[in-house]
């Protein structure tokens, strides 16, 4: 496969299950898509007609507990973000995603089924250059004790998480991670969403968390994890959140050269950033990665990192 061209996939492959706050089941279909499109959602099942929303950060309506997109008219998909991930994480740019129901299925409450069904659909180059968002200059947000910051990095995709809980059974947590399809697949496909006994009578009563059990949550109370199996990673927490933000990130709409550093954030601090960074068209550019001889190891695009040169496709208009 060539790193440097665009990518979808080969065929359709679908993932069952229930969406963790509507406890509603779903089915999602991953498929291939044209030349450009990068990931579009179509919501089928409604009456009168299946509906499309583009993974754009215009399109999202809402970020509490989940990145939920839409158009005018409301809400049509919940919880996009561990299959955006696992698009981006695995180097898809672009794909069509249909699902039957309000919300994304949560599956084991990681990204690693929707790797799977990546790899049984297939995934092939398509015959134009690869486009990148490159970060050209910091961009910063507050929000009280939460800072989110995106910053130049034009060899790849970089992601740094700081995770602080009060409770001592997570902590705080550190995990910079260097994307690369491979790494994705070891290191952060496999970490589950968490949450604490505490919250879900309130989450309950408010209408979330309906589909949340144990069998596709981390769930700790003020002193354990009542996870029988135990963790997957001794830091799968901070992983967890690496997962996030890969997935709300792709809402770029392409995929990122820089690097993205989050401390004590979640989905709307992510939304934060992105949307300041789109924002100051002085901040950032769009790129194509060009093919050139390198060490092999050197020559893999890794979901955002050109092993070659980098051309500007256009850059942003400062006048």
């Amino acid at each position: 496969m060539k790193f440097s061209r665009q990518t979808t996939l080969r065929s359709q492959a679908t993932v069952t299950g229930v969406g963790v706050h509507s406890g509603t089941a779903v089915n999602l279909t991953i498929g291939p898509a044209s030349l450009d499109a990068g990931y579009v959602f179509v919501r089928t099942g409604l009456e009168g007609r299946d509906r499309k929303v583009k993974a754009i950060a215009g399109s999202v309506i809402a970020t509490e507990l989940a990145t939920v997109l839409g158009d005018r008219d409301g809400a049509l998909v919940s919880t996009a973000e561990h299959v955006l991930a696992a698009l981006r994480g695995m180097g898809v740019d672009n794909a069509t995603i249909e699902i039957d129901g309000p919300e994304v299925p949560i599956m084991d409450g990681s990204a690693a089924p929707f790797v799977a069904a990546i790899e049984q659909a297939g995934v092939m180059s398509q015959s134009a250059p690869r486009r990148f968002i490159q970060v050209l200059k910091p961009v910063q947000v507050a929000m009280g004790a939460s800072l989110g910051e995106l910053r130049p990095n034009a060899n790849g995709f970089r992601v740094e998480i700081e995770i602080d809980f009060k409770s001592p059974v997570i902590g705080r947590q550190v995990y910079d991670f260097d994307l690369s399809p491979e790494r994705f697949r070891r290191e952060i496909a496999r970490a589950r969403t968490f949450g604490f006994m505490s919250d879900v009578a309130r989450l309950w009563s408010a209408g979330f968390a309906l589909g949340s059990s144990l069998e596709n949550s981390l769930v700790f109370d003020e002193e354990r994890l009542l996870n029988p199996e135990g963790l997957r990673y001794a830091d799968e927490c901070a992983r967890h959140k690496v997962l996030d933000a890969l997935g709300d990130l792709a809402l770029a709409g392409l995929p990122l050269l820089g690097t993205y550093r989050s401390v004590r954030g979640g989905h709307k601090l992510n939304h934060a950033v992105l949307t300041a960074l789109l924002a100051d068209r002085t901040t950032w550019r769009v790129v194509e990665g060009e093919t050139v001889r390198r060490p092999r190891v050197a020559t893999e695009l890794v979901g955002g990192m050109v092993g070659g040169m980098i051309a500007p496709a256009f850059g942003p208009d400062v006048s």
